[in-house]
């Protein structure tokens, strides 16, 4: 048995935040009912056309949920929602800030007509404060909580390359339900849950944010370095292989000295003797490491950070990464079948010895429209309005 099997999750998404939230459900067996616009259904479904025509960021959010396309305008539609959220356990939505009180899909309305519906609103900055009503897209929330501030070069600011305020929402949002499910199970009461891509990615900021706190200034844009740890980054060999090493305390540094680099005694030397000297004097450090990688191939810089088991990694791109011997090894690839054929997925991060996550099919728009309206009771007539929207 799933651990969500029987649970029923409607949900008025788009983009990538909610979507993230809900097909992690869906991946342990809850039923995801996505609400879209008939027709061209959420908007995150024309980012790009890379996966055989379908859009990268789709694929990725979106297998196994069941796409129900409604026009919220028409009476009909929103009697089918309102049905459909009667019948659920979870409803979640992340429309504009106000849309969904418009709708009559306010949290309060809700709870009070289903007292065991555990409500979850995903928005850009939350439900209060003078940023409620403005548009947070990813690069955006990066920018407004510092994270953009400290990544990057010391000349150039840079967005993370992932929509780290998307996932972090989503995540919350997602464990956060879990949550709730596991409290109504033991009191009966639904839930009135909020997340904010603003105050998930805020989370997120911890270090940076004791370290400026405290420390009177925040940590420096370091590249692939580390602001406070050193030595810890890459590092090119005389082959041009990058090798990234990290170093985390005292004992590692010695064996590093010692094994890695043969030069014992820049172990005991001031300039590097503590953590906080090595960042002081970073780049002479970084001049004593080059020197010995410049004579090495990045293979046996790699043997010799094994031998002394200190922690390292090849720079891969993203090719790499898809070819990794890691992900070959543990069995990670699956296909899940969509509109345009069998795609390539890798399993959820989780894994258990008593279920296997489900993985079915990514949906095409109001594909399961008639069949969900039928099971609400609707007639053929009344469908075939609804499906034109």
């Amino acid at each position: 048995m799933m651990p969500l099997e029987g649970i029923t999750v409607v949900s008025l998404e788009q983009a990538v935040a909610t979507p993230f939230a809900t097909r992690q459900l869906a991946d342990l067996g809850a039923r995801v009912i996505k609400i879209e616009r008939p027709g061209v259904g959420d908007f995150a479904r024309s980012y790009d056309e890379t996966v055989k025509g379908l859009s990268s960021h789709f694929v990725w959010l979106n297998r196994s949920k069941e796409s129900l396309a409604l026009d919220l305008k028409q009476e009909g539609a929103k009697e089918a929602l309102d049905l459909l959220i009667a019948r659920a356990d979870v409803f979640t939505q992340n429309l504009a800030p106000g849309a969904a009180e418009r709708l009559g899909l306010g949290t309060d309305t809700l709870r009070e007509k289903h007292p065991r519906l555990i409500v979850c609103n995903v928005s850009g900055y939350g439900s209060s404060g003078p940023y409620r009503d403005k548009k947070a897209y990813d690069l955006l929330v990066q920018c407004e909580t510092g994270l953009v501030s400290i990544t990057g070069t010391p000349e150039t600011p840079s967005k993370v390359g992932i929509s780290a305020a998307d996932i972090a929402c989503g995540m919350y949002a997602y464990s956060g339900i879990l949550s709730a499910l596991l409290h109504r199970e033991r009191t009966g009461e639904g839930a009135a849950l909020e997340v904010s891509l603003f105050e998930a990615l805020g989370e997120w900021m911890g270090f940076p944010a004791y370290f400026t706190l405290y420390g009177g200034e925040q940590p420096g844009r370091s590249g692939a370095r580390h602001a406070s740890i050193a030595p810890y980054g890459p590092f090119e060999c005389g082959d041009g292989e990058v090798v990234f090493i990290g170093i985390q305390n005292e004992r590692e540094w010695e064996k590093f000295c010692n094994v890695v680099l043969d030069r014992p005694e820049l172990a005991s030397d001031e300039r590097f003797d503590t953590n906080s000297n090595r960042v002081k004097n970073q780049d002479a450090l970084d001049e004593e490491i080059e020197a010995v990688f410049g004579g090495l191939s990045g293979e046996e810089a790699i043997e010799r950070l094994e031998e002394a088991q200190i922690a390292n990694a090849r720079m891969r791109n993203v090719d790499d990464f898809l070819d990794h011997p890691q992900l070959e090894a543990r069995d990670r690839w699956r296909e899940v079948d969509s509109p345009v054929g069998p795609l390539r997925a890798l399993i959820p991060p989780v894994t258990s010895d008593n279920w296997e996550n489900q993985m079915k099919p990514i949906p095409e728009v109001g594909q399961h429209t008639d069949a969900i309206l039928e099971e609400l009771g609707f007639d053929p007539e009344t469908i075939a309005t609804l499906r034109q929207g």
